[in-house]
């Protein structure tokens, strides 16, 4: 009889599931919000689940967190003043800080004990938490946009769970209109938005709610993410006031310490494949 122990999360609708073998269970908790789960997997390093779904692994964040922070910071011509809606591991913090003209940075996380148990099992996640731009925020991620002043923000980054439960509504037009609304002149906001090969139909919404929305110039990122559905995800941006091709290419050019991120990826991973083409 096998010993091994394996940690499944199964996507039933798509007839799919993503196994990752695991060493030991390092913490279960339930959070207020929902439960967590921290394992040490064999090859991806430790592994945090909320519900049952993966979250984030050492292995492949890098991934993620790059994409959904430098490419939004380098459409802005002076980027200052970032909000994070969600990202409670605090990895997209950790690349926007890695911005030194970034002024201020604001994470709103509903859950604040995703935060603290990412602090305790993923440190290198969280290596900017102290610096002095950083604000945590632990409260609903709507409603602070709704209440925020007009122009507030120069870049909005929407890192946030799937589009069931308390996240349905960062999907929606008004919340983008919300976002437009808290955003400067040139503001730019960035939202993750699934999968292009399982979500198509979730891309093409998010980028025509965007629009409704009064984006000027609306597209979406594609990327690779090992460990979300089907291995390949997106991340959508709208510019307010920016043209499509907005980009200081040069600074891009001049940035170093990533390990997936360049300048000429940012422009590569907006390059939609032929089943996404209006």
């Amino acid at each position: 009889m096998s010993t091994e122990l394996w940690y499944t999360e199964r996507y039933e609708e798509h007839g799919a599931a993503l196994s990752l073998k695991i060493r030991e269970v390092l913490h279960r908790e339930q959070s207020p919000y929902q439960n967590i789960e921290i394992f040490e997997t064999e090859q991806f390093g430790t592994l945090m689940t909320l519900d049952g779904l993966v979250m984030v692994t050492d292995r492949d964040n890098f991934l993620y967190h790059e994409m959904m922070s430098h490419p939004a910071l380098f459409t802005h011509p002076a980027p200052k003043r970032v909000l994070i809606i969600g990202g409670g591991d605090c990895g997209t913090l950790r690349e926007v800080l890695r911005h030194r003209e970034v002024e201020e940075a604001v994470q709103v996380e509903l859950d604040e004990r995703v935060t603290r148990v990412a602090e305790r099992f993923f440190p290198e996640l969280c290596e900017n938490n102290q610096d002095p731009r950083a604000r945590f925020h632990f409260t609903d991620g709507i409603t602070w946009i709704k209440e925020a002043e007009a122009g507030r923000y120069d870049v909005i980054i929407i890192d946030s769970t799937d589009p069931v439960g308390p996240a349905a509504g960062l999907f929606a037009t008004d919340f983008y209109a919300a976002c437009h609304h808290a955003l400067a002149d040139q503001g730019v906001l960035v939202a993750q938005s699934e999968s292009p090969l399982l979500h198509a139909d979730l891309i093409r919404q998010c980028q025509s709610r965007m629009t409704e929305a009064g984006f000027d110039a609306v597209n979406s990122l594609y990327f690779p993410q090992f460990c979300y559905p089907s291995g390949w995800w997106s991340a959508t941006l709208g510019r307010k006031g920016l043209a499509m091709d907005a980009f200081r290419i040069d600074a891009a050019r001049a940035f170093t310490g990533t390990r997936y991120y360049h300048a000429a990826m940012q422009q590569a991973a907006q390059v939609a494949p032929a089943f996404l083409l209006p």
